[in-house]
C-alpha cells in the first residue's frame, strides 16, 4: 500500500475513494458496444454507481471527507437569486466550498467571504478535489534535479488520473441519466397512457413535454460516446467530437425547458388529489425506481444540459494542448456553454417575473397595465431628481425594466411604502447625455443630468443624479436595457402568458389583493450570531422558495421576506 504522504494526494468524488497516482478505479461499462442499456438492471447500476443512485450516499461521503479535513468544492449549475441574508447567492459557474451536507436539500457553504445555506440541487460537485501534500513537494537527501524530475513525473501522472476521473464521471452519469429517462418513459408515461380516465393527451404533453424525444436522442449520443471511450486507458479517450457531432441535437432541450414551468404547475395541481399521489408513487415502486418524486425526475434534463459545460470545463482543465482531443473539447465546451446560458437566462427571467408581480402589488395606487404585460426583468433602480420645464424639482425613485421606466414617490413617514407616479415607454425614447451647465432647450442649470426624449412626440424627461458615478450607472443601465431587449428579440425569449397570469395571481394572494407596501410580506427570521455548526441546525430553511420555474423541484425553506425595506432590492440582482 502506498503511504499517504508519498503520493500527490487527490481524491475523486466520482470514485469516492483515495487513488494513487499510478492507478485508477476500474471502469464499469454498463452499456454494450451497440449503446444499449436494456440489458442492465437497477441492481447492476446501483452496484457500479452507488453515489448516483443510492439516496444519502453522496451526503455521507461528502461529510466524511469534510470531517477528514478535505476541501470539497461544487460548481453552480445556474444562478441562485436570493433575498435572504442566510442564503448564499451565486451565478452559474461560481465555485462554492461545501462546509456541511447533512441536510439533503440545503448545504452550508462558503462563496468568497460569506458563509450561508444554498440549495444542493443547484450545484454539481467537482470530480477532482485536489489537495497536494506539502510533504511530497520535496524529499530529504535528494538533489534539486532529482526532486524536480520526480515532481514533474508525479504531476503528469496526477493530471492523467484526474482526466480519467472526469471522463469516468461523464460516462457514468450519462449511463445513469439514460436509466432515469427510461424509467420516466416506461414507468410513468406508459402507465399514464393506460389510464385514459385520469389523464388526457394534452395533460401528458404538458407534464412530460418532449422527454421521449430526449430519451431517443440521448441513447444515440451515448452510443457514440461509448465508441470514443477508451476503456483500457480512459485518459486517452477522445469524446469531444461526440458533443460537436450532436451539437444541433441538443436544441431539443430548449423546448423541454420552456415547457417545464407549465409541467410543474400542472403536476402541482394534480398532486393535491390523493389518487394522483398514490398513482405516481405506485408507478415508481412498480418500475423499482429510486426514492425521488416525479417532479425530481422531471428536473433531471434541465440539470443535465446545464451540467455538460461544467464537466467539459473540468475535462479541458486536465487535457494538455498536445492531447489529440484538446481542440474538440475546447470547441465542445464553448458550444455547450452557449446552450446552457440560454437556459439559465430563461430560468432567471422566469424567477424575475414572480418578484416583479410582488413588487407591483406592493405599490400604492398602481395604474394602467401590469408590468408583466411588457417587462420581465429589473435592470436598475435608484433615486433621481426630475426637473420640469418650469424649473420645479421632484424627488422620485425610478425602476428601469426592459421596455419601461417606472416612477414612484416615497411615503413621507413610511419610507418603505411607494406610490405610483407614472411610467415611460423606453422603446420610444432616445437617451441624451447632458453636460453640466445650462441646458439650452429648457434654459435650466443642470448637473449630473441626462434626458429621455421621445422619437415620435414632444415628450421629454430631464433627470438629475446626485453624483457623477450615479449618472454613469444610469447611462450604462439604459444602454443595457436596449441591448437586452434586442437580445430577447433575436433569441425569441418570451414568457408564456399563463406563467405571467400565475405570477400575478400568486402575488395578489400573498398581498391579500391590497397594496400595503412592503409591510405586507413576512419578515425574515433574525440572523443568529451562532457558530455555523450550531446555526445550521437552528436555522435550516424548511419551506417552499418563491421561484416558480422549479417550484416543485427546489428544496424547502422558510418564507423569505420580499423587499421588507426599500434599500434591499437584491431579488433582481445576480
Amino acid at each position: 500500500m502506498v503511504a499517504r504522504g508519498e503520493i500527490a494526494r487527490f481524491w475523486s468524488l466520482e470514485s469516492l475513494h483515495m487513488v494513487s497516482s499510478d492507478g485508477g478505479p476500474e471502469s464499469s461499462a454498463l452499456v454494450d458496444d451497440n449503446g444499449s442499456e436494456e440489458d442492465y438492471s437497477y441492481e447492476d447500476l446501483c452496484q457500479a454507481n452507488p453515489r448516483y443512485l443510492q439516496p444519502g450516499g453522496e451526503q455521507l461521503a461528502i461529510n466524511e471527507l469534510i470531517s477528514d479535513g478535505s476541501m470539497v468544492c461544487a460548481e453552480a449549475l445556474w444562478d441562485h437569486v436570493t433575498m435572504d441574508d442566510q442564503e448564499l447567492g451565486f451565478k452559474a459557474g461560481d465555485v462554492i466550498q461545501v462546509l456541511e451536507a447533512s441536510n439533503k436539500d440545503w448545504w452550508w457553504g462558503r462563496n468568497e467571504d460569506k458563509e450561508a445555506w444554498f440549495p444542493a440541487s443547484f450545484v454539481r460537485l467537482r470530480v477532482n478535489q485536489e489537495e497536494l501534500s506539502e510533504n511530497s513537494s520535496s524529499t530529504q537527501g535528494e538533489g534539486p534535479e532529482e526532486d524536480a524530475g520526480r515532481n514533474r513525473h508525479k504531476y503528469c501522472e496526477s493530471k492523467r488520473q484526474m482526466r480519467t476521473n472526469v471522463v469516468q464521471e461523464i460516462m457514468d452519469t450519462e449511463r445513469v441519466y439514460i436509466k432515469h429517462l427510461k424509467d420516466i418513459c416506461e414507468g410513468y408515461i406508459r402507465q399514464c397512457r393506460k389510464h385514459t380516465g385520469m389523464f388526457t393527451v394534452a395533460q401528458l404533453a404538458t407534464i412530460f413535454g418532449n422527454i421521449e424525444d430526449i430519451y431517443k436522442f440521448q441513447r444515440k449520443f451515448l452510443k457514440d460516446l461509448e465508441k470514443q471511450h477508451n476503456k483500457e486507458e480512459p485518459h486517452l479517450s477522445e469524446i469531444g467530437s461526440c458533443f460537436l457531432q450532436h451539437q444541433e441535437g441538443f436544441a431539443i432541450y430548449s423546448e423541454y425547458c420552456n415547457n417545464h414551468p407549465g409541467a410543474c404547475a400542472e403536476l402541482s395541481r394534480l398532486m393535491k388529489q390523493g389518487r394522483y399521489r398514490h398513482f405516481f408513487e405506485a408507478c415508481r415502486l412498480l418500475q423499482q425506481m429510486i426514492d425521488i418524486s416525479l417532479d425530481g425526475f422531471l428536473l433531471t434534463p434541465v440539470q443535465k444540459i446545464c451540467k455538460y459545460p461544467l464537466q467539459l470545463a473540468e475535462l479541458l482543465k486536465y487535457t494538455t494542448q498536445e492531447h489529440s482531443d484538446y481542440n474538440n473539447i475546447k470547441a465542445a465546451y464553448e458550444a455547450m456553454k452557449n446552450v446552457a446560458c440560454l437556459i439559465n437566462e430563461r430560468k432567471r427571467k422566469l424567477e424575475s417575473i414572480d418578484k416583479i408581480a410582488r413588487w407591483q402589488v406592493s405599490i400604492v395606487g398602481w395604474e394602467g397595465l401590469d408590468m408583466l404585460d411588457r417587462s420581465s426583468e429589473l435592470i436598475h433602480s435608484g433615486e433621481l431628481t426630475r426637473l420640469t420645464k418650469q424649473g420645479r424639482s421632484q424627488q422620485r425613485t425610478f425602476f428601469l425594466f426592459d421596455h419601461q421606466l417606472v416612477s414612484c414617490k416615497k411615503d413621507l413617514l413610511r419610507r418603505d411604502i411607494l406610490y405610483y407616479r407614472g411610467r415611460v415607454d423606453m422603446d420610444d425614447m432616445e437617451l441624451v447625455d447632458l453636460e453640466d451647465g445650462r441646458d439650452k432647450d429648457w434654459n435650466l442649470n443642470v448637473k449630473n443630468a441626462f434626458k429621455l426624449v421621445s422619437k415620435t412626440t414632444d415628450e421629454a424627461h430631464l433627470l438629475c443624479a446626485k453624483k457623477p458615478e450615479d449618472k454613469a450607472r444610469w447611462l450604462q443601465a439604459c444602454g443595457d436595457e436596449r441591448r437586452r431587449v434586442q437580445e430577447d428579440r433575436e433569441l425569441g425569449m418570451e414568457i408564456p402568458e399563463n406563467q405571467k397570469k400565475l405570477a400575478m395571481l400568486n402575488a395578489q394572494k400573498a398581498g391579500h389583493g391590497k397594496s400595503k407596501g412592503y409591510s405586507g410580506f413576512p419578515m425574515a427570521p433574525p440572523h443568529q450570531n451562532l457558530h455555523p455548526l450550531h446555526q445550521r441546525h437552528v436555522t435550516v430553511p424548511t419551506s417552499i422558495p418563491q421561484q416558480q420555474v422549479f417550484a416543485l423541484a427546489e428544496p424547502k425553506r422558510k418564507p423569505s421576506v420580499f423587499w421588507h425595506t426599500f434599500n434591499k432590492l437584491t431579488p433582481f440582482k445576480k
